[in-house]
Order: C-alpha cells, then sequence, then structure tokens
C-alpha cells in the first residue's frame, strides 16, 4: 500500500515536469489542478497514518517535493506566457501626465506588531529575535514535542530540501528555547516574528504568517499572573471594556493551557464568517510552562514555574482594523495598503 503511495506521488511529480501550456487558460487549469484548494495532492496527506512510522518522514519529505515541484513549475510557465505577452507592441506617449508620486505607509502587521511590543514593554517584556531556519530540536523537541508525539500532526511542517533536521520554523517558540538554554532566569521576554506552515490558504489562515509570543518565568509565577497579564493585553490593545474569555485547550508545552478569544460580533456576513457563527475570534493561545519544557532547557522545575503566550499577529490586525481575510495582508494592494497612512 505505501508502495503505491510513493509511486503515485512520483508520478505526479513527472505530470507537473512535463506539463506545458500555451495560454492563461491552460496555465488556470495547471494551478488549479496541483495548487488549487482541491488539489491533487491534497488527499494523500490523509493518507500519511497508512505509511509505516520508519517511512513517514519520507513520505512526508516527498509531498513537499511534490508541491515545491508545482510552485517552481507555475513559476516558469508564468513567465513563459507573461514573456509571449510582453513581446507585443505597445505605442507609448510620452507626452501623457505622470502619475501621482504615493506617499508610503506603515504595513498593518508592522502597525500592530510595535503596538504589541509597546505595550509589553512597559510591563518588563524585552524581545528576543531569532533565526527562522530552525533545527528539530529548538523547534520541537525541547517544547516537548519528540518525533512520535502526536502533537506535531498540529502543524504541517516545510523541511529544507534534503534535510531531515532543518525547517522554517513553525513557531516562534523556538526563540524561547534558545533564550532558555542561554539564560538563567527570572526570563521575560516577548519573541515577535514570521513563522510557516504548509496550510491551505483561506481567508482565515495563511501558510506564512506573523507571530509574537510570550515567555516568563521565575520564582512562584501562577496562572493567576498569566491571567492579569492577558487582560491587561487585551484592555490595552483594544479597549477597557473589551469583552475576552479564556477556554480551557491543549498544546504541548504548557499545562494547563487556555486560549483567549475576543468578541468580535454578528451584525454582518462577513462576521458570521470571520467567527464561524459564534462572535467570538480566537487571539492568542496560552497556558503555564510544562515542568518537561524547563528540565529540556536546563532549568529546575522544581524551583521555577512560568507562563508562555503566543499570538498571531495577522488576527491581531484583522480584528483591530476589521479586516475580514487574511489574504488582503499579502498581496500588496495599493489601494488596501494606502488606508493606513493616517496611522503613522
Amino acid at each position: 500500500m505505501s508502495d503505491k503511495l510513493f509511486s503515485q506521488l512520483e508520478n505526479i511529480i513527472e505530470e507537473i515536469v512535463g506539463f506545458q501550456v500555451s495560454s492563461t487558460e491552460e496555465l488556470e487549469k495547471f494551478r488549479i489542478r496541483y495548487l488549487g484548494t482541491k488539489n491533487v495532492v491534497k488527499p494523500l496527506f490523509a493518507e500519511i497514518r497508512n505509511i509505516p512510522n520508519e517511512r513517514k518522514k519520507e513520505f512526508g519529505l516527498l509531498l513537499n517535493k511534490v508541491k515545491f515541484a508545482a510552485e517552481n513549475k507555475f513559476a516558469d510557465l508564468q513567465s513563459t506566457i507573461q514573456a509571449k505577452e510582453d513581446k507585443r507592441d505597445h505605442k507609448l506617449d510620452l507626452t501623457a501626465p505622470s502619475r501621482e508620486i504615493m506617499v508610503g505607509s506603515f504595513h498593518p502587521i508592522s502597525l500592530v506588531m510595535n503596538r504589541i511590543i509597546d505595550i509589553f514593554s512597559h510591563i518588563g517584556f524585552v524581545v528576543a529575535e531569532d533565526r527562522e531556519i530552525e533545527d528539530d530540536w529548538h523547534n520541537f523537541t525541547a517544547m516537548n514535542t519528540p518525533y512520535h508525539h502526536p502533537a506535531r500532526d498540529m502543524q504541517d511542517t516545510f523541511y529544507l530540501k534534503g534535510s531531515t533536521d532543518q525547517l522554517l520554523r513553525t513557531h516562534t517558540s523556538s526563540v524561547q528555547a534558545r533564550v532558555m538554554t542561554s539564560q538563567s532566569p527570572p526570563i521575560r521576554i516577548i519573541a515577535p516574528g514570521r513563522v510557516f506552515r504548509n496550510e491551505t490558504i483561506s481567508a482565515r489562515s495563511h501558510c506564512q504568517f506573523h507571530q509574537v509570543e510570550g515567555l516568563y518565568i521565575d520564582e512562584e509565577v501562577s496562572f493567576a499572573d498569566m491571567k492579569q497579564t492577558l487582560m491587561y493585553y487585551a484592555r490595552s490593545m483594544y479597549d477597557k471594556d473589551v469583552k475576552v474569555r479564556l477556554r480551557p485547550s491543549y498544546f504541548p508545552f504548557t499545562e494547563p493551557s487556555a486560549e483567549m478569544d475576543v468578541y468580535w460580533g454578528l451584525k454582518t456576513e462577513r462576521d458570521h464568517r470571520i467567527t464561524k457563527g459564534t462572535g467570538w475570534l480566537e487571539i492568542l493561545g496560552c497556558g503555564m510552562v510544562d515542568p518537561n519544557v524547563l528540565e529540556n532547557c536546563g532549568i529546575n522545575p522544581e524551583k521555577y514555574s512560568g507562563f508562555a503566550f503566543g499570538m498571531g499577529i495577522e488576527r491581531q490586525a484583522m480584528l483591530q482594523y476589521r479586516i475580514g481575510d487574511i489574504r488582503m495582508l499579502f498581496e500588496n494592494d495599493i489601494r488596501f495598503l494606502k488606508q493606513f497612512r493616517s496611522a503613522l
């Protein structure tokens, strides 16, 4: 069964490599077949459960190879079609008036990230940054997620070509791991940065996005400390009367774990779509640092405790500016971006 699945992926790669187009319509057919929401590769991700454990990573790397092959082929075909169109005669009117010089502005993601950093800096958190290409230990194992841990299935990972250890980080928790292995408590940091996950792009999710994760470790740190810290954040970021709620959740690196929601509302069709009909929008995950994580990083869990939290910047920007589709934050549409000039 597994050999058949491997063979199927290899055949798809051959199809992609040999695909040729002569028009934008054929190019779109290629995109839908190999990169669209219901592409031919997507059902094979569910088959990973049928692969023997010793070959799961090999199968995952082959899935990534198919995806990269499709993306590279699409880019090549797109360039070919564009080159053909550029050969057409275009008369240039040198007497036409010049376009208006556009004044730049900060991107909404930058605006929100800077705001979050400012809020937490007022209560003693300092910024920690590190690499986007990470090793498996700092990204997963140190965070209480060993190789065969089922929680790894929660995040579809981009591994570097030809490597089983180097990857694009799936969260900025890896920065926390590096700080904990290089510094002694007390630790009070926030780690902003870009992260990557192999997810289907939709109105609510993207394959690359930005996070700010926080970590506080000291003696006698409690869940109540975490709750008050996050309440301070929510009231500073949104409004002192903002409605928030904490729900029990699960993360491999915290125990107990929770998620914080902010009330978005249900006034419009867009509100129903964004909140899935609940009116609530999840803005962050949090919890008490699992003692195994402290021990993995060389910190005595008998003496120290702590809490951690992580939030998606795009989700915060959507809530702050009432943006209904996360894809708008990545399209570089000047009509959208120029709305944020007044926020400078």
